[in-house]
Formats: structure tokens, C-alpha cells, sequence
């Protein structure tokens, strides 16, 4: 059972027969607000280039408590808390053109020519379309501060804007800074974490400033700006670079911070804005103001504070403790489904395993329900979906039906979801953790600054109510904030992109949240043992230099590199294209659960994971990439359709580092010999006890339920991709490998008396 620090432990209640218990008092909705049916959607056609993929978070779900008690809910002294619109983020994607005025067409072919199209569509919401475009502009909050916001920058050389989402920031300040005559000198350029905001503010601010993909504002991802500075390292291009969602602390936004502190130092013309939906402002001030005396007319930043839209939430919490949050979240959606008025529902939970079990769980309780129940559309929503299904959750439902949408935590911030009305937060989130030897995936308590960022997806045009599924004594053992990923995950793809930079010493780089010395100290070793590094400390060339430039962690990128060499390049493209994916495989429930597992079987192998990846990718392209034979052989057609995209992306960039294409035929342990070259780190041998143990760690481990090995035969050696800790250490994405490969591609990382001991 999960425990929150010394808290009590958190359990599901039920609503299906009988359902909890509510209190008697419920908040009204304010007067004359009955349900507002809204939506304009606008699906426009973007230019993009996609150079950056994310495996988004794989979570392992708790087995139902099968002896569920009843609950009641209280409502939370906090009273409620306030919510504003919110704006697109997803997976991430970079858009290289830049805005072109009508009729200034010149340079246009030679700026775009690295830009693909993207499959799919993009999609805007946009909830004042009956009023001008002026108009519209002038009704978000940072509109005021227009003037003030111009002010600061040519006074300052960074200008901190913290507001709440909604607010306007991302899509406004662009452009105050384009009709201030900002982009006369150079581009302005906006960094998003996320690829589909690059896409979606893209689109917004073309369509308000009228003009098309080209030349003065730039949106990108914070990745690919890194990866810019390797051929421009002052970023001369640029005379305003605005970092948008600071708050989300990923691992490019503190490595970028860090950068541009640097630049700035040289270029004293080039303005930074930095963006933030939450009140870190102290921190980012102290980190960008150079001025070390007290004489406050020498600040070289300033502080600039952006009003929201307030609307009341009220806030329940679980008066008795629950054990299986998934099933939890589906029982409260129910109760609001069958018990609350009209509004859309949010629902908060840790990963696509999850976030698909609970939307199959809906759906079908939906169907049971029938029309007496009242009509509801389920959709998941996460970065690893498709653009045109994404879209799905940004849609109106017809007149009468009520729209639920279950996500990961990509749904806190820099998204809209118009009608969302009610949130039900899981008060979980799933992170990634190194502890010096070993990264993994944890499941883990929400912070606090999440929890209010979840609560403020709610009430977005009216009063809302969210659902925490954890007691209101809980709420204060949760931490502040979450840490920030430079300080809580394996540092070997930010040391690797540093050193590219020219950046050698990493223990002198002035990072916003200095990383241990430990994981520094481990990401050199990871990186030298992958040949990424030489014995002079420096990039060796032109391995290390072409994993630097592959949007890959070093492990998944050293193993496309030497695919040449092991002559199966095409196969070990469509597999780390597969390994970005997640739940290819459908796991129904009820009675169609034999049946799917039966027809999945066609495609599982001895040798592993990796390679019954293979054989699905390879099937599905025969089948015409047809979403029907995905629907037989229950396969996520979502899924496989993704990683299409993502294999056609990393094929060109692997052309450019000279990689010739080749195919090994069925030479399947030519593949097993070039995943062990990559994944050799994460080497593990079957242990006397019955369990795995890490070769580097000795850490045990256990093979995943989800994976083709958990009903075979146990092999001695396997190599894995990741670990997913939940009430275990599970190993997933498994190869079977033999021993004294390790010694014949990482003689230099293992010792044959190592290897022996085990």
C-alpha cells in the first residue's frame, strides 16, 4: 500500500453500487452560469521539423483491493483556489521556420529547407473567436503590462514574467516585442519543453499577427536551441530569447539557463525573458542578476508579476484512506458522472499504463450505465499520442454528452482543455531518479505545487471542484515543489551536450540547482565506458561529437551508430523507434483478455522484448500500416503509427552522421550484439535466489509482468532498457544476451573475473 511520508495511506471508495458516502453540503454553482458550451477548435496545417522525441512514462498499475470500503469526502478547509486558462504542452518537437510577412518571401526556400511537414494536424482552442482579433488580445491579463514588460527590457537584460497559465505570456509578449522593433536586429525566439506547444502557439500568434511561417519570431524546443548554440554558440541570430515554462525545471531548461547565462556575458545586447507559472521568482532573479553590490540601480533583471483569471475551486478530500488510486479515480469520475451537473472532468494520473486502463475502465462502465445514465466520451491524453488523437480530448462533446479526459501530469500546465469543470488528482506523479549507479522510473507523491496546478485546471470559464484522493492532512506532508530534474536523474545526456559545447569542466558550469558532484562524476564514466569520451576527457570524434547531435540518451544513440558496423541499421532503427512508444500491446479486460493474449503470442520471441518489437513494427508494415489488423491482434495502432514518425525522423539524422543503411536479413543475433553494445550498462544474470541482479549495482531485480520473458523460460543474461519501480524493481524492454559478449564489446567497463563471480 502506498504511504505519503508519515501519512495515513490513501484507498479507493466506491460509487458503482451503492457508492461513498458525500458530505450533505454541496458548493453551488454560481448563479446564471448553467453549462457553457464553448468550443471553437481550429485545425490548421503546420510546417515542422520533429527533432526530438521523448518516451513518455510507462507506469506499472496496482492490483485492484478487491475489499474496497465504502468512503466519504469532506470538503478541504483550504477553501478553494484560483484557475486560469491553460495553454498546449506535449511530447517534444522543435518548428524551425520562423514567421514570413506577406509578401517578404525572400530567403524563404534557403530558411526552410531543413523543415519536414508533419503528419497529422495541430489544433488551437480559442474561446473569445466571436470578438477581433484585437480584441481578444486586449482581454488577457499580461495586456496590461504590455508597456511596463517593453519598459523592463531595454533597461534590463532579463526580465522574469511570472503569471499563471493563461495569461497570455506565450503567445503575447512575442509579439509586443515584434511591434516594439525587437525583431528588426534578430529573431525573437521562444523555447517550449514540449513539442505540440511549439506547434500550437506557432499557429496563435501567426494568426493574430496575420503573416506566415519565416522570419522574425521562432518557436522552439528548448533541446534544439541547445543543439543551435553547437553551431553558434553566442546565438547571433537572435536579439530577444524567451524561455517559456521555466517552472517545469526539465533537464534542457536548467542546462539552456545555464548557457545563456554564459552568452550573456558576451553579448550585453541580447535580452532574455524568462517565463514562470509559478511563484519562483526570487531564484531566477538571484541566478541572472550579475550586480554583486547592493546598489539596486546596477540590477541587471527585474521582476515583472502577471494577474490570472481567478475563478473559485472548491476542494474535497477523502475522509477515509484508499489502497488502488486507478480504480479509485474511476469510481469518483462515476459519482460525478451520475451525482454533479454538467462540466467536463480531468483526471490526473502517473502514466499511459495507467491513463489506458482507466479510460478502458470508463468506457466500459459507460456502456453499462447505457442511456439512463447519461452519455460520456472517455479520451486518454499524453505524450505519446498521435497529434490527431490528442486532439480528441480538445473537442467539444456533442449537446448532452459529458467529456472525460485522463492524463498524465503533461495536463498541469500549457494546456487547454475548454469545460473542464471538475479534476480528480490521483496525488501521484511518476519521475526518474538516479542514485548515483542506477536511473529508474519511481512512482512517487505529487508536490504541492503540483496539487494546485492540477486544481487549477478546473472551474477554467466557472466555479469547479477537484477531488484529491488522499486525506487533507496529507496535503502538508507533501513537498513544495518537485525537485528539479538536474538534480534527480542520470546527467550523461547533459554532460554529453555540454561537452559538445566546448563545456569540460562541469563542476565549474553555473547551473540554476546545482547537480551532485556523485552524478557528474557518473555521467563521465557512463559516457567514456560508450567511447563517447576519450582518456584526454575530451569528445572523441566523430562518435561522441554524432551521439551529441542525436536527440537520443547516449546509451539508445551509441547503439544506432555502431548499427552500420553490426550490419543491421534498419532493424535497430525500428526498434529504438519502437522503445519511444509505450502499450503497444492492448490488454483488454473481461472475456477478450485470453483471446488478445493469444493473437499477441504471434509476435513474441525467446530472444526478448526488443526483438518481438521488431516483429510487430515489421508486421504492421505489411499490413499497410492498417488500423484493422492493429484492432485483431489488439495493437495500440496509436502507438505504432508514432513510431513511423519517429523512425523516418531518426533515419535522416542517422544518414547525415554517415550511417549506411543496411539490413541483417534473420541474422537476429547480429541485432542482440548491437543492443549489447549500446544497453552493456544494464547488463543483469538470473541470480541462485530466483531473481535478477545488476551486474554494475547488484541491485535485484524482477522481469517486468508486461514483458515477452515474464512466462518463458528465465534466461541466465538479459540486458534491459529501463527500470520501473513500483512495489519492485521491474526490469523492462529485455534482450537475451550471452555473457562474453560483454567481455568482446565492453572489455574496457567489465572484467572477466567480474563476470565469472556471477
Amino acid at each position: 500500500m502506498w504511504r505519503r511520508g508519515a501519512a495515513a495511506v490513501v484507498e479507493p471508495w466506491m460509487c458503482c453500487s451503492g457508492g461513498g458516502v458525500w458530505m450533505s453540503y454541496r458548493p453551488s454553482v454560481a448563479s446564471g452560469a448553467a453549462w457553457l458550451m464553448w468550443i471553437l477548435v481550429e485545425v490548421i496545417l503546420c510546417v515542422v521539423n520533429v527533432v526530438e522525441g521523448n518516451r513518455s512514462d510507462v507506469s506499472q498499475g496496482r492490483n485492484p483491493d478487491r475489499h474496497k470500503r465504502k468512503h466519504s469526502w469532506r470538503r478541504g478547509s483550504l477553501g478553494e483556489v484560483t484557475c486560469s486558462c491553460v495553454r498546449v504542452r506535449f511530447a517534444e518537437m522543435s518548428l524551425k521556420g520562423r514567421f514570413l510577412k506577406p509578401g517578404d518571401d525572400s530567403n524563404y526556400a534557403e530558411d526552410r529547407s531543413d523543415v519536414e511537414p508533419t503528419s497529422g494536424t495541430s489544433f488551437i482552442f480559442n474561446p473569445n473567436r466571436n470578438l477581433s482579433l484585437q480584441a481578444q488580445r486586449q482581454r488577457l491579463p499580461v495586456f496590461s503590462l504590455r508597456s511596463h514588460i517593453l519598459y523592463l527590457l531595454e533597461n534590463y537584460q532579463t526580465v522574469v514574467v511570472v503569471g499563471e497559465t493563461g495569461s497570455g505570456k506565450s503567445t503575447q509578449i512575442p509579439q509586443y516585442l515584434q511591434e516594439a522593433g525587437w525583431g528588426q536586429d534578430g529573431m525573437i525566439c521562444i523555447t517550449e519543453p514540449r513539442r505540440v506547444a511549439c506547434t500550437t502557439l506557432a499557429e496563435r500568434v501567426a494568426e493574430e499577427c496575420d503573416v506566415i511561417l519565416g522570419r522574425e519570431i521562432k518557436y522552439v524546443t528548448e533541446g534544439l536551441l541547445v543543439r543551435e548554440m553547437m553551431a553558434d554558440p553566442l546565438l547571433r541570430q537572435y536579439s530577444v530569447i524567451m524561455v517559456d515554462e521555466v517552472h517545469e525545471r526539465t533537464l534542457f531548461t536548467d542546462i539552456l539557463l545555464g548557457l545563456l547565462k554564459k552568452v550573456q556575458r558576451k553579448r550585453k545586447d541580447l535580452r532574455l525573458i524568462v517565463s514562470s507559472a509559478t511563484v519562483d521568482a526570487d531564484q531566477l532573479f538571484r541566478f541572472f542578476n550579475h550586480n554583486a553590490t547592493k546598489d539596486k540601480t546596477k540590477d541587471t533583471a527585474a521582476v515583472v508579476s502577471v494577474e490570472g483569471r481567478n475563478f473559485p475551486v472548491d476542494v474535497f478530500y477523502l475522509q477515509e484512506a484508499a489502497a488502488d488510486y486507478v480504480r479509485s479515480s474511476v469510481d469518483t469520475v462515476l459519482k460525478i458522472h451520475t451525482k454533479e451537473g454538467p462540466g467536463g472532468v480531468l483526471v490526473f494520473l502517473t502514466g499511459v499504463e495507467e491513463v489506458d486502463k482507466c479510460v478502458s475502465a470508463l468506457r466500459e462502465e459507460s456502456s453499462r450505465l447505457g442511456e439512463k445514465g447519461g452519455k460520456m466520451q472517455v479520451w486518454p491524453l499524453h505524450g505519446s499520442l498521435h497529434n490527431s488523437d490528442q486532439l480528441q480530448a480538445f473537442l467539444s462533446p456533442p449537446q448532452g454528452v459529458r467529456k472525460v479526459v485522463v492524463a498524465t501530469n503533461l495536463a498541469e500546465t500549457s494546456i487547454t482543455l475548454p469545460g473542464i469543470v471538475f479534476v480528480v488528482d490521483s496525488g501521484f506523479v511518476k519521475l526518474r531518479w538516479f542514485n548515483g549507479q542506477s536511473d529508474a522510473l519511481v512512482v512517487v507523491p505529487a508536490s504541492q505545487a503540483s496539487a494546485n496546478q492540477r486544481a487549477g485546471r478546473a472551474g477554467r470559464t466557472r466555479s469547479g471542484q477537484v477531488y484529491r484522493l488522499y486525506k487533507e492532512e496529507d496535503f502538508a506532508t507533501l513537498s513544495q515543489a518537485t525537485p528539479p530534474e538536474m538534480v534527480r536523474t542520470n546527467l550523461s545526456s547533459a554532460v554529453l551536450n555540454l561537452m559538445a559545447l566546448g563545456i569540460d569542466n562541469m563542476l565549474r558550469f553555473d547551473f540554476p540547482s546545482p547537480p551532485p558532484a556523485s552524478h557528474l562524476i557518473a555521467a563521465l564514466d557512463e559516457l567514456f565506458a560508450l567511447g563517447a569520451i576519450g582518456e584526454d576527457g575530451q569528445l572523441t570524434r566523430p562518435l561522441g561529437q554524432n551521439m551529441a547531435e542525436l536527440p537520443l540518451p547516449p546509451q539508445l544513440a551509441k547503439m544506432l551508430l555502431v548499427s552500420g558496423e553490426h550490419e543491421c541499421s534498419e532493424e535497430i532503427l525500428s526498434i529504438v523507434a519502437m522503445l519511444q512508444v509505450q502499450n503497444v500491446f492492448i490488454d483488454p479486460r473481461g472475456g477478450q483478455r485470453h483471446i488478445a493474449r493469444a493473437r499477441q503470442r504471434n509476435f513474441q520471441v525467446k530472444e526478448g522484448d526488443t526483438l518481438t518489437l521488431l516483429n510487430v513494427y515489421k508486421s504492421y508494415l505489411r499490413s499497410g500500416q492498417s488500423s484493422k489488423w492493429c484492432g485483431r491482434y489488439f495493437i495500440n495502432f496509436r502507438a505504432l503509427r508514432r513510431a513511423v514518425e519517429i523512425r523516418g525522423r531518426m533515419e535522416r539524422l542517422l544518414m547525415q552522421c554517415g550511417v549506411e543503411m543496411k539490413s541483417c536479413g534473420g541474422n537476429v543475433e547480429s541485432i542482440r550484439r548491437c543492443i549489447t553494445a549500446g544497453l552493456f550498462p544494464s547488463a543483469a544474470f538470473l541470480h541462485h535466489s530466483g531473481c535478477y541482479h545488476s551486474v554494475r549495482t547488484s541491485l535485484p531485480l524482477h522481469i517486468h509482468p508486461s514483458s515477452t520473458l515474464y512466462t518463458l523460460p528465465q534466461p541466465q543474461w538479459v540486458i534491459y532498457h529501463e527500470v520501473l519501480h513500483t512495489t519492485q524493481a521491474f526490469m523492462r524492454d529485455l534482450t537475451v544476451i550471452e555473457p562474453s559478449w560483454l567481455l568482446e564489446l565492453a572489455p574496457h567497463y567489465y572484467e572477466k573475473t567480474q563476470l565469472g563471480d556471477t
